[in-house]
């Protein structure tokens, strides 16, 4: 997939599948605008960006804050003249019983993970509509499809960032701007790398294809959609678990 010259803003991109979505744009020829609330490890990101042979550009930003996402566009739009690309990937995922949960944790739940996928796309379409075409990827989970006990305000988040995808595909099509989002299932992110081997064991044992995903299987599938190969594909939640979602009865 060749994206030369295009120009591309990953969230949460200081580590785990938000990097290697960074990496993976960045080895196609695309500029990356790496953001993150981690300096470091974002400015990391971008240095594995240049020894991949891409080019890129870190910008500390909290995509739960208008201000830090629209400081993020117009940073992409300063340095690199506009705005082709975007994967929305930043969140978190809190676990906790429904009845257990605070109001602040709901709230921070939602912020993190559907809000601020609805303030990434208010200030990054206006920067595509002026490129006359763009992608956007937003980040779901395979907990938006499953009911998944301690982590219902992360699912309900999750959910949402999909029928919000939805509407944002039919109503910016015309405009050339394709929105999609992706479902991946267990991801060896650092999360994983620390999960006993019982875990581990237990969660490979559901997955037919007999294995934990890794980051780049998720980073791959994103510059796919974002890529004239994908040209026909709007609207569409991309699930990414090994089969897992496919089997459960």
């Amino acid at each position: 997939m060749d994206l030369n010259h295009k120009v591309a803003i990953v969230t949460g991109a200081s580590s785990g599948i938000g990097r290697a979505a960074a990496i993976a744009f960045g080895k196609a020829g695309t500029k990356v605008v790496v953001a993150a609330r981690r300096q470091t490890e974002g400015e990391a990101t971008v240095s594995l960006i240049k020894e991949a042979g891409g080019e890129g550009l870190f910008v500390k930003t909290d995509v739960t804050q208008a201000a830090d996402v629209e400081t993020l566009v117009e940073k992409a739009i300063q340095t690199y003249g506009r705005l082709d690309y975007a994967f929305n990937n930043a969140g978190s995922g809190k676990a906790g019983a429904i009845t257990d949960l605070t109001e602040a944790d709901w709230d921070d739940e939602i912020n993190a993970n559907l809000k601020s996928i609805w303030l990434c796309m208010k200030y990054e379409i206006p920067a595509m509509q002026k490129s006359g075409s763009g992608a956007i990827v937003n980040m779901s989970s395979q907990g938006a499809l499953l009911g998944i006990a301690k982590y219902g305000a992360y699912g309900a988040a999750k959910a949402g960032v999909i029928a919000l995808s939805r509407a944002a595909a039919a109503e910016y099509s015309g405009d050339g701007i394709r929105i999609n989002t992706v479902s991946p299932g267990a991801i060896k992110t650092d999360l994983w790398a620390t999960a006993p081997q019982e875990m581990l064991d237990q969660v490979i044992a559901g997955i037919p294809l007999k294995r934990i995903g890794a980051p780049e299987d998720i980073a791959e599938a994103v510059v796919w959609l974002c890529s004239d190969a994908a040209r026909f594909v709007t609207g569409h939640n991309l699930v990414i678990d090994g089969g897992f979602t496919a089997v459960q009865k």
